[in-house]
């Protein structure tokens, strides 16, 4: 099970998917609004903190989440401020209760992960990926326009028309032929 805690939120803020099940985790935590309050409306208890990358609109509440749930966090660098382990590239993470594969995308930030898992089709693609073809900045400290397109066409060989679930870190989530969102995103990539 999936559900964007942020959802409705007019705040400046990243989505925050719950993925319950045999791992129960947050990918992302985001800003400026009770996160943690969104969780217990849901499940008592969290396992994890998975982050998509460190930008502060998807770690803002990250301090009051850890204090909480008493949970350690994981992310792509762990010298970052608040990653208590590294997710290296490649890596298979439990969330829920699916095995995901870690594919370290940077372009957006230097310590950008999206998380695949081919058996159910779901992508969360954190800040590298939107729906209707949109994608990260790269004007912001760590951005870099030909490495995202990298990144993305990275996604796009990694996934195919069998993806049943794009979760981005901001708008909608995408269940309606996420595959054609991916490819229409390295499109404007490359020629927008």
């Amino acid at each position: 099970m999936i559900t964007n805690l942020a959802a409705g939120e007019q705040v400046f803020t990243s989505n925050v998917f719950l993925v319950t099940g045999d791992r129960t985790v947050l990918i992302d935590v985001g800003n400026d609004f009770d996160v943690c309050g969104a969780v217990r409306e849901h499940v008592e208890d969290i396992d994890a903190v998975v982050l998509t990358h460190t930008h502060p609109d998807h770690v803002g509440n990250l301090e009051r989440v850890v204090e909480t749930f008493e949970v350690e966090v994981w992310g792509y660098d762990p010298d970052q401020a608040g990653v208590d382990h590294a997710i290296a590239d490649g890596e298979t993470v439990q969330l829920g209760d699916d095995a995901y594969t870690a594919l370290h995308t940077p372009g957006h930030k230097d310590d950008h992960l999206c998380f695949f898992a081919p058996g159910p089709g779901v992508l969360f693609a954190g800040d590298l990926i939107f729906a209707n073809g949109g994608f990260g900045r790269t004007d912001l400290a760590d951005g870099d326009r030909e490495v995202l397109i990298e990144s993305i066409e990275r996604v796009r060989e990694t996934t195919d028309e069998t993806l049943a679930a794009l979760y981005c870190g901001h708008g909608p989530s995408v269940e309606d032929r996420p595959y054609e969102h991916v490819e229409l995103a390295a499109q404007a990539a490359r020629f927008g």
